[in-house]
């Protein structure tokens, strides 16, 4: 049983280095913060600060005075103070509370900088904070999902990461692998304890499959989850002077678009963001899709068309004055296979379009406001936003996170086999170790360095 280990460096606390860094958005503002973590945090900071003496303080303080570079006053200042173990990144932690000019601002680090400290790279306050025992890796992954989050469902999945609630999913799940495994390599390296049970085939079936379920359960949610973590990527196609715009002003509600009656007025993507109902649609307008002599235009409709097939939805725009063009026909075919609603716009001219050839659609116009209801619900039908009530911790969006279930699943489903093809339940445990090991990346009980290193070099420096 003795490989059943975390090979996890967290409950040491980061010996070395002191690192700074801005906290705050870089720009003109009331106020802006330079965090400073590390065993030497305290004394740097007070090497530079006219006013209390930082290294009585006790912690959890603030304390009022001056930067001063030699005699030079740089800014007036509130100084908070937190000692190890008890802050963020379980190191003695500084915040220097300042004005929020940007010269000033970076005036105060690169001061720092020349004091026992170094520039903190990207995440590596949170690294420290995991590290260090301070938070497990989803909790740090949900700090920038928090950061990041731009609904109040993507808000609530962050805040289920931060404060540990998902970690417990994890957690408990991984426990019931271990009892397995645990009692499988009692079975084989202690056959005299008689009164521990004998795992048989039997015994472990039902026990997988439940297993295999209850993974099942948050992997059924996944694609709902991400779309309310990253929102939706959203192409609005057409041929010219359907609409499109027309149709991503009334989405965004306000006038982005360039609208006129002449054909080629897009030429390139106009982009923007709407929020619906707990999701963010990354809309683009594209240029109208038609056969054109004009070299610009045409660098227009080849994006289109490439857009339109990265796309994860796609508004595809018809006109109701109009008689379906060929170029109409030929994009329903392309994008059949993709989530697609199609919008016929211009209810209010009179009809001329054929609906024979067309078996599902919306009837809009864009400056009809009931009309664009109506398309942000569908829109919700399609991703199953609409079924989706509270946020709960078993709503996971992180593809890192997700990919690691999976693969865990799969390993559970490959012991699975091996039992029903009669195999000794010796070999099952191989795969349910690994399901065991899989799990551990996702809250970082398993160490990977790199892993680690390419996770938070995705941070903003403050964080």
């Amino acid at each position: 049983m003795d490989n059943i280990k975390d090979h996890s460096n967290k409950e040491t606390i980061i010996q070395g280095e002191t690192i700074a860094a801005i906290s705050t958005a870089l720009g003109n503002g009331a106020v802006s913060i330079v965090k400073v973590s590390g065993e030497k945090a305290i004394q740097s900071v007070n090497e530079i600060f006219n006013g209390f003496d930082l290294t009585k303080a006790k912690s959890h303080t603030i304390h009022y005075g001056h930067i001063v570079d030699k005699n030079k006053i740089l800014d007036e200042v509130l100084v908070s103070v937190f000692r190890s173990p008890k802050s963020f990144t379980k190191e003695d932690v500084v915040e220097i509370n300042c004005h929020g000019g940007i010269f000033v601002t970076n005036q105060i680090l690169e001061l720092l900088l020349c004091h026992n400290v170094r520039l903190a790279e990207p995440g590596e306050f949170t690294k420290r904070a995991f590290l260090n025992g301070r938070i497990d890796l989803t909790q740090a992954e949900a700090v920038m999902d928090l950061i990041e989050s731009q609904t109040s469902n993507s808000l609530q999945m962050a805040t289920n990461g931060i404060t540990g609630k998902t970690s417990e999913i994890i957690h408990q799940y991984r426990n019931e692998l271990l009892e397995c495994i645990l009692k499988i390599e009692v079975n084989i390296d202690y056959p005299e304890y008689e009164d521990e049970e004998i795992i048989t085939n039997d015994i472990l079936k039902p026990k997988l499959n439940e297993l295999i379920n209850k993974l099942n359960h948050i992997l059924d949610k996944a694609s709902v989850s991400q779309v309310m973590r990253n929102g939706i990527k959203t192409a609005i196609i057409g041929r010219p002077n359907v609409g499109k715009s027309s149709l991503l002003n009334a989405l965004l509600r306000e006038d982005k678009a360039i609208v006129t009656n002449i054909e080629g007025t897009t030429r390139d993507v106009v982009e923007g963001d709407v929020h619906i109902g707990g999701i963010v649609l990354h809309l683009m307008d594209t240029a109208g899709i038609r056969n054109t002599i004009d070299e610009v235009e045409q660098i227009g409709v080849e994006k289109t068309k490439k857009i339109a097939q990265e796309a994860e939805l796609v508004i595809l725009v018809l006109d109701n004055s109009r008689e379906l063009h060929p170029m109409d026909l030929e994009l329903i075919e392309m994008t059949n296979n993709k989530n697609r609603i199609i919008v016929v716009n211009k209810k209010d001219l009179d009809n001329k379009l054929n609906y024979d050839k067309l078996k599902d659609y919306i009837l809009i116009s864009s400056y009809d406001t009931d009309d664009i209801e109506k398309l942000e619900i569908k829109i919700k039908d399609i991703f199953h936003i609409s079924s989706v009530g509270q946020i709960d911790a078993s709503y996971i969006g992180n593809a890192r996170q997700i990919s690691k279930l999976k693969l865990a699943k799969q390993h559970l489903l490959d012991a699975l086999d091996s039992l029903n093809n009669n195999l000794p339940v010796d070999i099952a445990n191989v795969d349910i170790h690994q399901a065991w090991i899989e799990l551990g990346e996702i809250i970082g009980e398993v160490n990977n360095e790199e892993l680690l290193d390419t996770l938070f070099s995705r941070f903003c420096l403050g964080k």
